[in-house]
């Protein structure tokens, strides 16, 4: 699950989940109390990947930086299952939804949504707290209260599913 490249290793933090099903590989470090799942793929081969507390890392996302560059991900960051991400950053409480791409030096901003599908491109930017929504992803609206009270719990639900993993562990079914 965490494999050393090109002389560097993935750095994990405390009380952070990472599913013996994923692969992180090299210059990446991940901050505390996160949720790195099942089948999720983090290349830090030829650039430098940062996740920041409490980020869930949901089942099948790939996540890769841009050659020598770093993909920072912020604090409390959902990612859903099945996004893409390769761009430069993704801001602090921000949400790419199911089976989104954020392209090469793309950045999301701070408390943004990215919605399921959508599609950021090539070096595009998401304003601080605006849904974006289609492909290419364009705002569709601003971030509302009910948006940041609905991904709250969200992120909530998969800090305290990375400490459940944590204490009773993954037990294989004969």
């Amino acid at each position: 699950m965490l494999y050393q490249f090109d002389g560097k290793q993935p750095q994990v933090g405390s009380g952070t989940y990472v599913s013996e099903l994923a692969h992180v590989i090299g210059n990446v470090i991940i901050g505390d109390q996160c949720y790195i799942g099942h089948g999720a793929i983090i290349r830090g081969d030829y650039g430098r990947i940062v996740i920041g507390d409490g980020t869930a890392v949901e089942e099948g996302v790939i996540i890769h930086a841009p050659p020598g560059d770093t993909q920072t991900i912020g604090r409390r960051v959902t990612l859903g299952h099945g996004a893409i991400l390769h761009g430069r950053s993704i801001g602090d409480r921000a949400v790419v939804g199911m089976g989104a791409v954020a392209s090469i030096f793309s950045q999301v901003g701070e408390g943004s949504i990215v919605a399921e599908g959508s599609v950021v491109k090539l070096n595009n930017t998401i304003p601080d707290r605006m849904v974006a929504a289609g492909n290419p992803a364009r705002v569709v609206r601003a971030v509302t209260v009910q948006d940041e009270e609905m991904w709250s719990y969200g992120k909530q639900i998969y800090i305290d599913l990375a400490a459940k993993y944590l204490e009773e562990g993954m037990i294989p079914v004969a």
